[in-house]
């Protein structure tokens, strides 16, 4: 039925037309910004719900693809596709974004309609990240969803915004930069952006070496990697909810997409090579990272470093597979790890995109990310408190939710490769269960220590819709994540084989 659709095109440029509209609208009737925004949300959503039900699992070649020449001097063509690595992560921004503008209905008074406008544009540019199979595409949507998300922060945010909005754009402009000139000489090697022809240029171990750097760049402070980790927390902290939302459930998830998509299938024999530098990056993020999230005192930062610390398990997954394969040679046991890498990523966008809500739910009230304001919510805040224990443990890794699949199967497959890599992964559990439980217990149990927080109002309809929808999402990838695996089984089996083949 929807063959003939540019579904992509509409999914990509619904959002940005519609922000436009919201945005020339302006603030003279911000209900009828709001209801505009809501509308465009949806719509979207619904035109990415084929790419989900019109999908073949059985194939590993590019889906729904478009295609038009655009700079053709230089053969930059406006060429989009999804496969089963893509798909889930379009779906994922376009649910989540629907969510982002019910949250701001009420909370949002000061520029309505730009507010608005920002995150609609912003999600039709990630989409057409994830939808890109031209570099140059790629690379023009990479940057220019930067602008949107410095607007969010610096304008709605918290009183150090300036700081932090900055501090953003230039650690992942800068990055970025590298990763630029690796594909404008990458052009000249081989007279073409495509990204699929990229993955067959022939490379020598100089080459790939340095284009891997440059890519490292640009993705590792995307995720964020330890080191370049250090915007983040401070973004989170002044980003108002829906930004720290986008940031954590979307735009952390493009640097871990942007390695299976350039730095594994493109230089091959440089990820083999580094990999020890990616375990260990990552390890360090997984370990020390959720040892920091433990001493907080701000429920933001908390969060933000246990994004830090679960994002290292998808970067840990995805570079793990050529130790297994050095070690064993297990192909099967290089899949699991890298289908559990993309199943937490899609679980964090979910658990992270909840906690944070949860967060703006209590600040909303009272104003105050600190701990020590709240204790004994449970006593007033029943339905929310319900929710929020349920994501915190979604944020361990408990059984039956989302948290748990993705982090089962990198630990399982990670003792393929080295016991003690899969041990210092699996204590994240241990950690993530301390920093997780002791925000739980400061926030929402024991005896109510303030009148404020005696005088608090349980969740609204507005709240109950957006958390309830975020619950069953968790709950149902933790119960049942085999349709999740089933669609990115093939795409990943065939990036595999296709890294494991060397193009010295």
């Amino acid at each position: 039925m929807f063959a003939d659709w540019p579904l992509l095109s509409l999914v990509i440029w619904t959002p940005i037309v519609g922000g436009v509209l919201v945005l020339l609208a302006g603030d003279r009737a911000p209900d009828g910004a709001r209801r505009l925004a809501l509308v465009v949300s949806l719509l979207t959503f619904l035109l990415s719900v084929p790419l989900w039900t019109e999908f073949d699992a059985s194939t590993w070649r590019m889906q729904f693809e478009e295609f038009v020449p655009w700079v053709t001097t230089y053969n930059i063509n406006y060429h989009l596709g999804v496969d089963g690595l893509s798909m889930p992560l379009i779906l994922l921004t376009t649910f989540v974004t629907v969510l982002v503008v019910i949250a701001g209905w009420e909370v949002i008074q000061y520029r309505v309609a730009q507010y608005m406008a920002a995150f609609l544009i912003m999600e039709g540019i990630m989409v057409g990240v994830f939808a890109a199979l031209d570099a140059m595409l790629f690379y023009i949507f990479f940057e220019a969803m930067l602008i949107p998300m410095y607007l969010v922060i610096g304008v709605w945010g918290g009183p150090r915004r300036v700081y932090a909005s900055i501090k953003f754009f230039l650690y992942t402009f800068l990055g970025s930069v590298f990763m630029l000139v690796s594909l404008i000489w990458m052009y000249g090697q081989s007279g073409s952006f495509e990204i699929l022809d990229l993955h067959k240029l022939p490379l020598g171990m100089t080459a790939q070496v340095l284009i891997f750097l440059s890519f490292l760049a640009a993705f590792a402070v995307k995720v964020p990697m330890w080191p370049v980790h250090t915007w983040l927390p401070d973004a989170h902290v002044e980003a108002p909810t829906g930004g720290s939302v986008i940031l954590a459930a979307i735009m952390l998830k493009i640097g871990g997409y942007g390695f299976l998509r350039f730095s594994l299938p493109v230089t091959p024999d440089a990820s083999a090579e580094l990999t020890w530098l990616i375990v260990l990056m990552s390890l360090v993020a997984v370990v020390y990272i959720g040892f920091v999230a433990l001493v907080q005192s701000d429920m933001k930062k908390l969060i933000a470093y246990s994004s830090i610390a679960h994002m290292g398990f998808v970067t840990l997954a995805f570079f793990i597979p050529f130790y297994i394969l050095r070690n064993t040679g297990d192909t099967a046991g290089s899949t699991l790890a890298v289908q559990g890498g993309m199943v937490q990523m899609i679980s964090h966008g979910f658990v992270s995109a909840a906690l944070f809500l949860c967060v703006g739910v209590l600040y909303d009230r009272l104003h105050s990310r600190e701990i020590s304001t709240y204790g004994g919510v449970v006593n007033v805040m029943p339905v929310f408190a319900a929710f929020f224990v349920l994501f915190a443990m979604a944020n361990t890794g408990l059984p039956g939710t989302s948290g748990f699949v993705g982090e089962f199967m990198v630990i399982l497959a990670s003792i393929k490769a080295n016991f003690w890599i899969a041990f210092l992964a699996a204590t994240t559990l241990i950690i993530g269960a301390a920093y997780t439980l002791w925000l739980v217990k400061r926030v929402v149990f024991g005896e109510v220590r303030s009148e404020k927080v005696a005088a608090l109002d349980d969740l609204n309809g507005r709240e109950f819709l957006i958390l309830g929808l975020l619950a069953l999402m968790v709950l149902a990838i933790g119960l049942w994540p085999a349709p999740l695996i089933h669609v990115m089984e093939v795409s990943i089996d065939h990036l595999i084989e296709h890294a494991m083949v060397s193009k010295l």
